[in-house]
């Protein structure tokens, strides 16, 4: 179908179309080749090539003699046999009429020259538009964004809106919710932060949920958002226990991987701890295996206020694998979301 169309087009216009489109695939052809060293796309690429040089010869050839026309020998034959025949006696004949004698004198008017189009302006505008399509199919899948939905999209937050809260929130002045806190972690540059900037967040959801072990009666909203690499997690805890009497409970428990720094003129403590692992059967029976030491997390707790007067944000990270970032990584995050964080991170 695409061959018939292209032979009812012009001449001037089918071949530097053809020169255009052979030219562009036929150098893109060989430059894959010699990038990826297959003799296979340099022979294709060779064909386009060789097609494109025979066509510039034809329009080289065609313009060259639309600019030299050579005589017709066919008018200087038919005067010679002219010449050659007798002339017949001429017969005598009636007098035109005076009128007719002056119309018939009058030469006869030339016709209207046809006007020719001009080949090079159709080769050089056929070149022009060819060559931009073909610079357009080479470029566009490096200069424009994918539509094929090949591209992972970027999780977002789910709304919380219509989330009803716990008691202990409306105990607590300017609590933070769930969604706030997600909507504060989920940002376009928190790949980057943690090291992997090539990597989307496929999850990321907020709860808002109270502390375990204070019967409902300390607030605590979580948002988590996850990697493939590594996992965030945020937490808010309303408590009112200050940095200072957090680190004398982690020592007191043993820890010693822990180290104090500070954090937006704000107390903080880095500690590792492993998380839990849970396995749940949801195929019937069992209802699944015991509780186990998952793998090692880093958590940087930061306190509300530079004054440490009680409560803190957690900022903890871990991988399945069990690598985990440098700390400067947990900084970066934490000078990053805490002052977007409505209500205590001002």
């Amino acid at each position: 179908m695409l061959g018939s169309l292209i032979r009812l087009l012009p001449f001037w216009v089918r071949e530097p179309l053809l020169i255009a489109v052979g030219s562009v695939f036929g150098v893109r052809i060989m430059y894959l080749a010699v990038e990826e060293r297959d003799w296979v796309p340099a022979g294709i690429g060779t064909v386009f090539l060789v097609g494109t040089a025979i066509r510039v010869h034809m329009v080289v050839k065609a313009v060259r003699a639309r600019r030299n026309p050579s005589p017709a020998p066919a008018a200087d034959e038919a005067a010679a046999h002219a010449d050659a025949q007798p002339q017949p006696q001429p017969q005598p004949q009636p007098q035109p009429q005076p009128q007719v004698q002056a119309a018939a004198g009058q030469p006869p008017a030339p016709a209207a020259p046809e006007k020719e189009p001009n080949a090079w302006g159709q080769a050089v505008a056929a070149v022009a538009v060819f060559a931009a399509l073909g610079a357009a199919l080479w470029l566009g899948p490096e200069l424009l964004p994918s539509d094929d939905g090949s591209t992972p999209q970027a999780a977002s937050c789910s709304s919380g809106e219509d989330e009803e809260l716990p008691s202990a929130y409306a105990k607590t002045p300017h609590p933070v919710t769930g969604d706030e806190l997600c909507k504060a972690l989920n940002r376009t540059d928190l790949a980057q932060l943690l090291g992997t900037p090539a990597e989307t967040a496929t999850v990321a959801s907020g709860t808002s949920n109270t502390a375990p072990l204070t019967g409902g009666n300390v607030a605590q909203p979580e948002a988590e958002v996850q990697f493939d690499t590594y996992t965030v997690n945020v937490s808010a805890t309303y408590n009112e226990l200050s940095i200072a009497q957090y680190v004398k409970l982690m020592k007191f428990g043993g820890e010693t991987d822990v180290r104090t720094l500070s954090v937006l003129g704000r107390p903080a403590v880095l500690s590792s701890d492993h998380t839990m692992k849970i396995e749940i059967n949801l195929g019937g029976g069992s209802s699944g295996g015991p509780v186990e030491e998952g793998p090692l997390a880093r958590t940087l707790t930061v306190a509300f206020d530079g004054k440490d007067r009680g409560g803190y944000y957690d900022i903890t990270v871990w991988s399945a694998s069990g690598a985990l970032p440098d700390d400067s990584a947990l900084l970066g995050i934490a000078e990053k979301v805490l002052p977007t964080i409505p209500g205590r991170s001002v």
